[in-house]
């Protein structure tokens, strides 16, 4: 199985890959980490601003390693916002049945109500150098266009709305929920 963990910055994709892989041992492999080697190497002259440019970029990259993963029967965890709205038309119907989608989205009123908790808690996972960047209304904003775009390709997504989920358990239950709903709605 592949699970895909996608969603706005800053909404625990990277914590939720992290307590995956704590709990069933299945790998991970982060987006983010995948873009900066890249860049950082100088194998693209891209800078980690261009998000639709790198999502353009690393598409091919990471849609050829579910492929691959699913091939050898492999357990494999990917995270990250670069993962296109469209990304389903890239797999047949036997590939689709063995991933797992699982988008995050924060509602604006946790968002509202949580901002200085998610602040807090962004360097959970990774080191983020500076991300002052970020506002309230961007973190609204983004949220708002993943749960759009969740709805408009019939996504499911588990929605972050009182307070942050911590039962990991029930999570993944959530995440394999979504791959059984989308499983079965392309049969329709």
């Amino acid at each position: 199985m592949v699970i895909l963990i996608t969603g706005a910055t800053h909404c625990g994709k990277t914590l939720l890959a992290q307590r995956l892989l704590e709990k069933y041992k299945y790998p991970y492999l982060s987006i983010d980490l995948l873009k900066m080697g890249l860049i950082r190497s100088g194998c693209t002259s891209l800078s980690p601003e261009e998000d639709s440019v790198l999502t353009r970029y690393l598409w091919p990259i990471l849609r050829e390693i579910i492929k691959t993963a699913l091939e050898n029967q492999q357990n494999l965890i990917i995270e990250g916002a670069y993962i296109p709205s469209q990304w389903t038309k890239d797999f047949d119907s036997d590939q689709l049945k063995q991933i797992c989608f699982c988008g995050l989205v924060m509602s604006p009123s946790y968002i509202e109500n949580h901002f200085q908790d998610i602040k807090k808690h962004a360097n959970a996972i990774e080191k983020r150098m500076n991300d002052d960047w970020y506002t309230q209304e961007y973190l609204i904003e983004e949220n708002l266009n993943y749960l759009r775009i969740c709805r408009k390709y019939g996504y499911r997504y588990i929605l972050i709305d009182h307070a942050y989920p911590t039962d990991w358990d029930s999570l993944f239950q959530q995440a394999s929920d979504n791959l059984i709903h989308w499983a079965a709605s392309e049969k329709d």
